[in-house]
């Protein structure tokens, strides 16, 4: 939790309230490196009947620009899919991401518009 609140609220200057009722029905899968640092976070919940989730994916800023981020979002997917199969995995991603997740699959589904004040769009596996 403190490293959510390091990234979406400190880091992206966006006091909101990050800790929220998704957080106790979902799974939070956590990334470590060898030395059992986490290098990556991100939390996984079913958002109806059709549709599964995936949101507050982080990378803490030491641990940047070395692939964890691909790693996770993989992983994620895999998990996502594994808790709940046949359903479509739909996220809220930051516009300036759509190229990265359209690398796993991702399609914009909506046009932008501002989530706490921050650029996003809805994208569809």
């Amino acid at each position: 939790m403190a490293e959510r609140i390091r990234v979406f609220v400190v880091e992206q200057n966006c006091p909101y309230q990050e800790v929220d009722e998704h957080d106790r029905e979902a799974y939070h899968l956590l990334l470590k490196d060898d030395q059992n640092k986490l290098v990556g976070y991100t939390r996984i919940f079913s958002k109806n009947s059709e549709q599964t989730t995936f949101g507050r994916v982080l990378v803490p800023k030491q641990y940047r620009n070395k692939q964890y981020g691909r790693r996770l979002v993989k992983a994620t997917i895999e998990q996502a899919q594994k808790l709940f199969p046949n359903k479509r995995i739909q996220i809220q991603a930051q516009a300036y991401l759509k190229d990265f997740y359209r690398a796993f699959g991702f399609q914009p589904i909506s046009e932008v518009y501002l989530e706490d004040g921050i650029p996003h769009l809805d994208m569809l596996l």
